[in-house]
């Protein structure tokens, strides 16, 4: 028996990254998977966007992990087609258990710098596209009187400020923000509600020049070597970053019956930045 066996979970942003590691982590203990992303480059992130092929192979990686997975290209800003993608999961699966609203993009920009369309765009996909993932999963999970368990994916930058990332951190907060709202209004439907909150994430958007020059301006070094010293340097623990299999753990621990008893909470993974 896995840690979360026959439960049925949507993860927004599951072509890649954190949000395919989540997808595997959970089919490996037992969960199938309703696996959406966008599929498509944002004018606000400064890396290349996830692909249809990305998420294709998310959904082998599942497979191989033993998971049964749908999938589905969807904006989570546009909320009918969020609706229309989680019906079709829960219509294939008969069930829905566990929400990773998951979806996100970063943007590293001074403050005065920042455009209104790109501001917009971070806010629409971070923020609002967190609360439409929500808002469409739920009444699934009322339907099935199981209860079950939505995590909202925050950042360390939604518990502490960052210079340059004006846009990005106003999402992160209200990420929480949303996450403590939920918690109290749909306890009574025994629906835990809770964030995680990771530090810098070993995936394509940590590793993208915008990141690097933001860590290594002004610096003569711009090798590999300075840029995991000056990412290091956030974090009480002596590592430059973590893996997405360790958030996909925190996940796991999220979803299934071992945190029954946990909602409302933003969970740091942090490297004991916050205690710096």
């Amino acid at each position: 028996m896995g840690r979360v066996d026959g439960k049925v979970a949507v993860i927004t942003g599951a072509a890649r990254g954190q949000g395919r590691s989540h997808a595997i982590r959970l089919a490996q203990e037992g969960a199938s998977i309703i696996a959406l992303d966008a599929c498509r480059q944002f004018e606000a992130a400064q890396y290349p966007g996830a692909t249809l092929a990305d998420l294709e192979e998310t959904v082998r990686l599942v497979r191989e992990a033993g998971g049964q997975v749908v999938s589905a290209q969807v904006d989570v800003r546009d909320r009918a087609d969020l609706v229309d993608a989680i019906d079709m999961g829960v219509n294939h699966f008969g069930r829905l258990d566990i929400v990773c609203a998951n979806a996100g993009i970063t943007h590293l920009v001074p403050a005065l710098e920042v455009t209104e369309s790109e501001w917009k765009e971070v806010l629409d996909i971070n923020l609002t596209g967190v609360w439409n993932t929500a808002v469409a999963a739920i009444p699934r999970i009322i339907a099935g009187e199981r209860g079950g368990s939505i995590i909202l994916t925050s950042s360390l930058a939604g518990l502490r400020a960052f210079a340059n990332l004006g846009s990005y951190t106003a999402s992160k907060w209200g990420v929480v923000g949303i996450m403590k709202s939920l918690a109290i209004e749909f306890a009574p439907h025994n629906i835990r509600v809770n964030a995680i909150n990771p530090t810098n994430v070993d995936t394509q958007m940590i590793h993208s020049d915008s990141i690097r020059d933001f860590f290594l301006a002004g610096q003569d070094d711009q090798s590999d070597d300075a840029f995991k010293a000056a990412s290091q340097s956030m974090h009480l623990l002596q590592q430059p970053w973590i893996s997405p299999r360790d958030v996909s753990d925190a996940v796991l621990f999220l979803a299934s019956d071992e945190s029954r008893f946990i909602t409302g909470v933003a969970l740091p993974i942090d490297l004991g930045a916050l205690t710096r």
